[in-house]
């Protein structure tokens, strides 16, 4: 039963060159674009050109109706202005994207956010960049904050879970390190993931139920 009247609400952030993968997830959920709400938390591809393709995935389906938001990664790659003359349209795209998105009582955004500092006044490079002083510290914002760029094995997870804790959700599984990518269905409380692993990569398909998170 979901947990919403609203249409269903679909999070996944750190891709980083994993484009099959994200398909694979995206048609496990049965994601239909233009029905569900689907919001791309970043860093769709490493600073290595053979990831750079992925690009072209993430605005389609930003075209079809999901948002997406920029990684450090993104930025990074968007501001060396190195790409194929075929993706270089995608960056000038890249650095005009939103730093975060609001949806149901839920914020969604790369890396985080500095406390003590309001959301409308909070550095780019914060929002992209930010690790302990973000998910050591309180966080006293009216939202649930969802994010990715740090591994949530870092912060304590097992390995290839999600990350819940007062009033945070990471849900970066580790895709670039092998681990898994994971595709978190919020209202509903599912996960879809899959292994990154070069042994195993795109298998292994799961779907979880997460209990441990709270509004």
């Amino acid at each position: 039963m979901s947990h919403s009247a609203s249409p269903r609400l679909l999070a996944i952030s750190d891709i980083h060159g994993h484009e099959d993968g994200l398909l694979q997830l995206l048609d496990a959920a049965g994601y239909k674009a233009g029905k569900d709400r689907l919001v791309l938390l970043g860093d769709y591809v490493n600073e290595e050109p053979n990831s750079w393709d992925t690009l072209r995935t993430i605005k389609r389906l930003a075209d079809q109706g999901a948002v997406a938001l920029p990684g450090n990664t993104d930025l990074t790659v968007a501001n060396l202005g190195e790409a194929p003359t075929h993706l270089v349209p995608l960056l000038g795209w890249l650095k005009s994207l939103p730093p975060y998105w609001i949806a149901d009582g839920y914020l969604f955004v790369h890396a985080g956010i500095r406390p003590g500092i309001p959301l409308d006044r909070q550095p780019l490079r914060d929002l992209t960049e930010i690790r302990e002083a973000f998910w050591r510290e309180k966080v006293e914002v009216p939202y649930t904050v969802v994010f990715g760029h740090t591994p949530t094995y870092k912060l304590g997870a097992e390995l290839g879970r999600i990350w819940c804790d007062d009033g945070r959700i990471g849900i970066d599984t580790g895709a670039k390190h092998g681990q898994r990518l994971t595709l978190l269905d919020v209202g509903e409380r599912l996960c879809y993931s899959c292994s990154t692993s070069p042994l195993n990569l795109y298998r292994d398909i799961r779907t979880d139920s997460v209990y441990n998170f709270e509004r």
